[in-house]
């Protein structure tokens, strides 16, 4: 009985499989960019704070999290080549990123920077005025510079920017979604929200 339902459970899973193939097609809806994928399965959105189509994807992303199996990993990478401001200025803006994962309060304070930018239309001009969002939404000045100073939050930083140089030449503008190293998304003019979540889904789980 066991067998005849799990082969019951194969027949059914195999026309849908079948059809996600046939809706998601190579040079329309992703580039292969890689011969292999990553050891392990992960989604890197690349991003940057003050790119206005990346804080409108938010809600999107949160969604995309959601969706995706708990082993599939889902990493920011915060861009520094954006033209808004400096390298540098960006490069703080990333390790605010890091600091709030130390916090473990990403979302919140991730959703403060983007507030501050797009919402409020004030700038950032360097970790000050990082530090100013951060005490506002409840963190101490002295955990905020300790943190901003630690070897952690300068380490991931330089694994972020890495990151940058390893997909440069496919990341030519955000937000991109890189999927297990091996596939980049690609969303086209007839898509709504609901297929480019599934289009992310459908990647995470090719090999």
């Amino acid at each position: 009985m066991k067998k005849i339902l799990l082969l019951l459970s194969v027949m059914l899973l195999l026309p849908l499989q079948a059809c996600a193939q046939e809706k998601w097609r190579e040079g329309t809806h992703f580039k292969v960019i890689a011969d292999q994928a990553t050891e392990k399965k992960e989604v890197l959105e690349f991003f940057s704070f003050w790119c206005p189509h990346c804080f409108n994807f938010e809600p999107l992303v949160k969604t995309i999290k959601t969706k995706l199996a708990d082993d599939v990993k889902f990493k920011k990478v915060h861009v520094n080549f954006m033209g808004f401001t400096s390298a540098a200025i960006q490069d703080d803006a990333t390790k605010a990123m890091m600091v709030a994962r130390e916090l473990k309060r990403s979302d919140e304070l991730n959703a403060a920077i983007f507030k501050y930018i797009h919402v409020s239309r004030s700038p950032v001009s360097g970790i000050n005025d990082l530090k100013n969002i951060f005490i506002v939404n409840g963190v101490e000045p002295k955990d905020f510079d300790k943190m901003m100073s630690s070897f952690g939050v300068n380490s991931r930083l330089k694994m972020n920017n890495k990151a940058i140089q390893e997909y440069r030449k496919h990341v030519r503008s955000v937000p991109t979604f890189i999927v297990n190293g091996k596939y980049q998304a690609t969303f086209t003019r007839d898509m709504n929200q609901e297929e480019m979540i599934e289009l992310i889904v459908y990647l995470s789980n090719k090999k």
